[in-house]
This record gives C-alpha cells, structure tokens and sequence, in this order.
C-alpha cells in the first residue's frame, strides 16, 4: 500500500510539470491541422522514440499497483517509461488504462498518448452474435448498430481501437474463424465490412474524435480465409482471379468506409507471408487504394517469418517488415530491438520509419488523444454505460434477427403460448458460458441468458427440462482444446422419459463457444460428442422434434435434414441468446435470418459455395459417370447460401426489367413484386442474382449483386426495385484491372441462391 501512495503522489506530479509543458509543445497547437502537427513533432523525435511508436505490446503487470521488478514485465514497463511503446493491447478498464496513459503523457520525453487495442469482435462484455451470425440477418443497419454497442461500451472502458472488423471471405467451414467473418461471398461481406467499420467509427473521420467511437481494424490482410484444408495458421495458394474478385473487394470496402488501420495476415500470399508481403501492403493498400491509416502486424507474425523459413533471423524479420509496410509491430518484440540498428548500417531508410510512424501519429490525433489523452477514462460513464439496459436491448435485438428457420415440415414452430407440454433437452440448452462464442475475454463467464431460462418466462405450458448428456470433460477456457463428453449416457432415460410425454421436444444441440474462433479448425462437422446419439434416440420415442443448432460455423448434419422436421439455426449468439431463441420458438418474433455460408451434405463437399463454376462438364449429358459429380452424394449443399424460411409464405412474380438491351455503362433497372401469402406479417430477403454467361475469364454460375430486407404485412405486396451498374456486371482480370464486357447476362431474383425468378439481359459493344 505503502508504494501505491509514492506512485500515486509521483505520478500526480509529472501530471502537473506534464501539463505545463503541454503548452510549451508546437505539436500540441489546437488551430493547426493534423498534418501540420505531425510536421512539428516528426523532428523532435529521436529515431529511437520512432521506432517505439512501431511497437505494441501486450498487458503486462498489475498497472494500478507498484512497477514490475524482473522478466519481460520490467522490460516493457522501462520501455514504456522511455518513449518506446506506441500501443498497448488488453489494458481494459478505466483505472489500467488511465495508469498506462499517465505514464506515456506524463513521463516519457515528449508525452505521446498510448493508443489502446483490444478484441472487441462482436461486443465487449454486452455481447452481440458472433459476427458470422449477425451476417445472416443480412440487417446492415442492425449491424452497424451493434458495432456502435460495442465500440460504446469498449470506449466507456478506456479502449479506442477494436481489431476488427475482420472481412475475410471464406468457403470452408472447417476453418474455425468463419465465426469472426461474414461468410462465403464478397459481395455481401463488403457491404458488412462498411457497416461495421462505420458503426465502429462514426460516419466520418471527424466522428473519430468523439468519445463513444473507436478505431476499427481491416483483417486480415489477407487471403486468410483460404488456408488450406482449413487449417488454422497454413499457406494460402489461390489464383489472381480468386484474389482479386473475392478476397479483395470486402477490404477495398473497408477503406471506402475510412477504416483508419489493417491487420494483416498470419497466411503466405504467393509464397510470401503477408506480413513481409510488399506486394499486398505497398503495391494495393498504401498504393493503389491510397490508404492513409497504418497497418499492424497480427500476433508476432513478424517474428514469426522466420519459422515460415522467409526470414534468417530476427534482423532479418525485422528488415522484411517494415520494408514491406508493416507499420506496428505487435508482440514480436523486434521493431524496438533491431530496428534502430538497421537504420544505422543503412539497411532500412528512415524515411520509411517516418511513414509509418506519421500514420500512426495521424489516427492518434484524429482519435483527440493528444488534446485529452484521458478522454476514454471517465469511471462515471464506465459504470452509466457498460451492461445499459439500452445496450442488453441492442444485442437482443441483433440476436433475433441472426437466426434462420431451415426446416420446419409439421409446422411445430411457432409453439403455442399454452397447453402444450415441452420437453427442453440437450448439454446446451441451460448452458449460460457457451452462447457468448469464442471472442468474449472481456465478458464474465455464465452471463448469457441461456434457453432453457428464456423459456421459462413462458409459463403457461408444462416444461420439463433434461439435460441428456454433459457436453464436455473438465471446464473449458479461450487458450485450452475442447474435450468432448463420448462416453457418460446416463442421462439418456431420464430425456427419454420427458420426450415421451411431450407434445414437442425442443433439443438444443451444436457446438460449445471455444470450439470454433482461432486455433479452433476441425476435420468433423458434426455434432460432436454424444449428441449425434441422443438425437438419434429421443426421435425413437418422440419424433415431433425441433432442433435448435448453437455453432460457429456450418455444420454437416444430413441425418437430421433427412428426419428432424423442424430445424433452426442460432448460433452463438451472445449475451441475450436465451431470450432470442425463446420469443423465436414461440413467435413473438418472425425469423428473417437466411444463410451467409452453404452447409455441406458432409464434409468431404468442404469447401463448397453457391459461386462456383461451371466446369466443362457441368451436367449428365451422355448418361454416363462422365461429368462433375460425386458418386455417393449430391453435389448440391444441405442448406444453400442465402437460404432461410418464415412463418410466412412469400410469392414473387412480375420479374421486369427496363429494357432486354444496354450499351456499355448504361444502368439495368430490375423490378420484381413480392408478396406475404402466408398468415404472419413477415421479413424478406429479397436477393438478385447475375451470370456472366461468357467472359475473358470465366465467371460464377451467380453472383449476388443486389439484396434487400423489406417488412411485409400479411397479405401485403410490394415492388422491390435494383440498380445494376458497372459496379455489379464487372470483374477483375488476373492484373487487378476491372473490366465490363459486352455479352450475354442471366438473373435469378428470389429468397435464396438456388430459386427464384429468372430473366436476362445483353450488354452490346
């Protein structure tokens, strides 16, 4: 206690001799602009104090109590006193990052604030839907609003810079971080990508300035969403054509959206790590897209070029990065060490330090750190606005808008409000930890409301809750595997017995949180453990089943496809999920969700996405085994992208368009008319398709091009109109040049990939 006084009584005097000297600092200025202020602070800075802007370390020691003595959490606690820290990640709290930010401002030569990161992926300790899930709402309002929950709630705790928004397109659900994405197609992740970065941010770059908005972060930079087999961390080898027709659009979206910073990519691009890759950084980001903001290394991935076998050694490492344009170093501990030297033998040009180091001074000052570096500690609105009722109706909200009803053949759903007698069964549905998803490390464990207590506030049915089986083995965490219960049955009779005197079962089923996320890949898309089991024998005794699926990713499940009538999809889906789940089941809300990812038939079909290509022998033709097919199971998903049912029925017809032919440039006006058949008001995706039937390169069998939600009342018909433009009928050539071609163009216009309305249209020279 005795040291926390001196600390606190030394560090209220450097705040008093560092304000003093705030007013004696040019860089400091008010009236001058950002630019102007980096020219006046750029030369005061010692190379050395350069090169600590470029380095980020992790959280080190108790910041609110005495300094460190000994190992790594000395080191950078001298490093931070010194100058030679420009971000910290993981500091959470107003307290820890008030303390961290005194000593960068307050003791350090020229007070550079600290910029605070953290993984804010899908909220902070209120938590939204994990990111895949919120892109089955195809709700880009909704999601641009829970991005603004959670960039609230993180700067309420001191933070202002989420690493995220992470745009990774991705068709191979073994990969464990299609959580964090938006699923299998650009065209839609892009437009996600440019909601989240402005609900992150604000509309403008001016809005950076405000208190309730923080950096957002591209990632990963890039082509991580193709490792191969799924692995986690392998090599990437994909073509130009995939490069830069689907991986690229969702980033070049970001940008557009004024994203102030990138992360890139643990994966090789062509044989290079993305990290040292100049190509992707200088050549196309800081080039071609002209962006201003920097670019961070992920998690030691400088260093870890050398195990890649790219770099000789740790100066090597070093050189490659910064070279290639890998502004910030996170937790390689390399910039600080061998970065100074390579200057002085010559071997890094300093005015490559003083880039990168004016883009990060840049989106410090666009955040206001420099005019109030204390303008994210505020413990008064810490405590008003972290856990707000406001926020906990956000997340709610954005929960039920992320499930997809796939199935639902005896109309279980939606379950009458009294007089029925339900059987809730399964490890999941009364589990309060495994909705929160894999990136939750600011939530408190068990504080997702969990099915089996949003079912409860329905207390006019009889329902008996059973769990069937444990789940996992021993207790689970963010660092450790996931050990699956596959031996303990002995709860099997006791769910039976429920099932049998059920008028309907309710079994919720899937995956734990911490088995998809990073370093979550698996080989199996199944139910894992015993669930598979337990499905398989309740539907002996009760087949009026409605399965409720919480995962991070698609799973292959075909025997229920085949069996169970009624199937819905609800992922991990945060803090409120239980309540979500329950006003669903019992309709109190419609579900609109449709799927932003394919779920395969099994997993032998992984990857598998509805724009693919055609082949040359597309179809049985010669009826013969000759042609593009497997020969044990249909070459189609389970569920196709873009799919998704209602309570209600939807009827489209009157697919019209302007006119049959256009000149290059001219716009295609597409309208259709849609209309609530059914008994329920009801929400729609209403999705618009393209085939390029012939180009210099070949295109997708379809493309999404267009999508609307709109709300209709039972019995309600509207007129749903799209715009195709240059934007939409191009594509990039293996040089990254976009190209209109003239020739002939197929629409499909419907509520999901694999139906709907067709008709077409030609482009002449």
């Amino acid at each position: 206690m005795k040291n926390k006084k001196i600390l606190t009584i030394g560090v209220f005097a450097l705040f008093t001799v560092g304000n003093m000297n705030a007013q004696k600092k040019p860089y400091m200025d008010k009236n001058k602009t950002i630019e102007q202020r980096i020219d006046l602070l750029l030369p005061l800075m010692t190379l050395e104090e350069k090169v600590g802007q470029m380095n980020q370390y992790n959280g080190f020691w108790d910041v609110t109590g005495p300094a460190p003595k000994g190992g790594t959490a000395e080191l950078k606690y001298e490093h931070l006193r010194k100058g030679l820290v420009g971000s910290m990640l993981t500091v959470r709290g107003v307290k820890e990052v008030r303390a961290v930010q005194k000593i960068a401002v307050e003791e350090t030569r020229l007070g550079i604030p600290l910029i605070i990161g953290f993984d804010v992926i899908h909220g902070y300790k209120t938590l939204s839907p994990i990111p895949l899930a919120e892109s089955a709402s195809w709700d880009l309002e909704a999601i641009k609003k829970s991005a603004a929950i959670a960039a609230d709630e993180a700067s309420a705790s001191g933070i202002n810079w989420t690493f995220g928004p992470n745009v990774d397109v991705s068709n191979d659900a073994r990969w464990g971080r299609v959580m964090e994405g938006a699923g299998e197609d650009p065209y839609l992740g892009s437009k996600i990508g440019y909601a989240r970065v402005k609900g992150f941010q604000g509309e403008t770059i001016a809005d950076l300035a405000k208190v309730n908005t923080i950096a957002a972060c591209s990632k990963h930079f890039a082509a991580y969403g193709y490792v191969e087999a799924g692995l986690e961390y392998n090599i990437v080898d994909i073509s130009n054509s995939k490069l830069y027709n689907s991986v690229l659009p969702p980033f070049k979206a970001t940008v557009d959206a004024g994203v102030r910073t990138f992360m890139n990519s643990f994966n090789t691009l062509n044989g290079v790590p993305a990290t040292g890759n100049a190509f992707l950084q200088r050549d196309i980001l800081k080039g071609k897209w002209k962006f201003d903001g920097f670019v961070i290394s992920d998690y030691a991935s400088v260093r870890e070029m050398i195990a890649h076998g790219y770099a000789k050694d740790e100066a090597d490492a070093t050189l490659k990065a910064v070279v290639a344009g890998s502004d910030m170093d996170m937790e390689s501990y390399l910039y600080v060490a061998k970065l100074a030297d390579l200057v002085k033998e010559g071997k890094v040009k300093e005015a490559l330090i003083d880039d990168a180091v004016r883009r990060i001074l840049r989106v410090k000052f666009e955040l206001g750190l420099f005019d109030d570096p204390y303008k994210y500690c505020d413990e008064k609105r810490e405590k008003e606005v972290v856990g707000s009722k406001a926020n906990n109706d956000g997340v709610l909200d954005m929960a039920k808008k992320s499930i997809v009803l796939l199935k639902n053949d005896k109309n279980l759903l939606p379950l009458k409000k009294s007089g029925q007698k339900i059987a809730l069964i399964g490890g999941l549905a009364n589990d309060k930890n495994s909705p929160l998803g894999s990136w939750r490390i600011a939530a408190d464990d068990n504080t997702a409301v969990s099915v089996l207590e949003g079912m409860q506030q329905y207390k006019d049915n009889k329902l008996t809750f059973e769990k069937g089986a444990d789940l996992l083995v021993g207790k689970t965490s963010f660092l450790n595997e996931v050990i699956y219960n596959t031996t303990d049955k002995s709860g099997f009779e006791a769910a039976k017995k429920a099932a049998k005197e059920a008028d309907v079962v309710v079994m919720v089923l899937g995956e734990h949180g911490f088995s998809s996320g990073e370093g979550r890949s698996r080989t199996n898309l199944d139910l894992p453990g015993l669930q598979q089991e337990l499905l398989e024998e309740i539907y002996k005794v009760n087949p009026n089943i409605v399965l409720v699926l919480n995962n991070g990713r698609p799973l292959a499940i075909p025997w229920a496809a085949e069996h169970i009538p009624t199937i819905v999809e609800a992922w991990h889906l945060g803090t409120q999920a239980g309540n979500a789940v329950a006003q669903v089941l019992y309709g109190d809300y419609n579900p609109s969700g449709k799927l932003p990812m394919s779920f395969p038939r099994n997993v032998g079909q992984v990857p598998i996405y509805y724009n693919k290509y055609s082949t040359g022998r597309p179809t049985d033709s010669d009826k013969n085994v000759f042609w593009s097919h497997y020969s044990d199971v249909e070459k189609t998903p389970q569920f196709p992208f873009g799919f998704g049912l209602s309570y209600t029925k939807f009827d489209y017809k009157n697919l019209k368009l302007n006119k049959t032919s256009f000149a290059k440039g001219e716009k295609v006006e597409v309208s259709v008319e849609v209309t609530n058949s059914g008994d329920y008001d009801g929400k729609e995706v209403v999705q618009l398709y393209i085939h390029d039937e012939f180009a210099s390169i070949i295109r997708p069998i379809k493309e999404l091009k267009g999508f609307e939600l709109v709300d209709l009342k039972k019995g309600e018909t509207k007129t749903i109109s799209f715009a195709l433009t240059d934007a939409e009928l191009g594509f990039y050539d293996n040089e990254g040049n976009y190209h209109v071609e003239p020739g002939t163009f197929k629409i499909l216009v419907g509520g999901s990939s694999d139906k709907g309305l067709e008709s077409g249209f030609e482009i002449k020279e």
